[in-house]
């Protein structure tokens, strides 16, 4: 994220502590698929597809949507100043059962992909 922020986004230096890491002091935010802003997985291999991501990188997916090699990283980046990281939280049946159908899938599945954010 700093290299991002410092090399491609132009934003001044910053020597920011590890306090002020962990506060996130900084401009911008790089949320990840698992994390709480956008706990599913399942958009990875539409992501990777877009990119072409294992051709330009090497990284492949696992078929638990796994990053390989494990040290791989990836997110989505904003720049914006009002960017700020936020959770999804717990999700109702309904919006599960409409995001199943609008991915062409069961609910099932997507309850799989989702279950610790499952409010029932």
């Amino acid at each position: 994220h700093e290299v991002v922020r410092q090399e491609l986004w132009g934003y001044e230096t910053l020597r920011l502590t590890n306090e002020q890491l962990i506060k996130e002091e900084y401009q911008g935010i790089r949320p990840a698929p698992g994390y709480p802003a956008c706990p599913d997985h399942t958009e990875k291999p539409e992501l990777f597809r877009l990119l072409d991501a294992t051709k330009h990188t090497g990284i492949t997916l696992t078929e638990s949507l796994a990053m390989s090699p494990a040290a791989a990283v990836s997110g989505w980046y904003f720049a914006h100043p009002q960017a700020k990281y936020f959770g999804v939280g717990r999700v109702a049946r309904d919006q599960v059962e409409d995001l199943a159908r609008r991915k062409g899938e069961g609910t099932e599945w997507m309850e799989r992909w989702l279950g610790s954010n499952l409010a029932y």
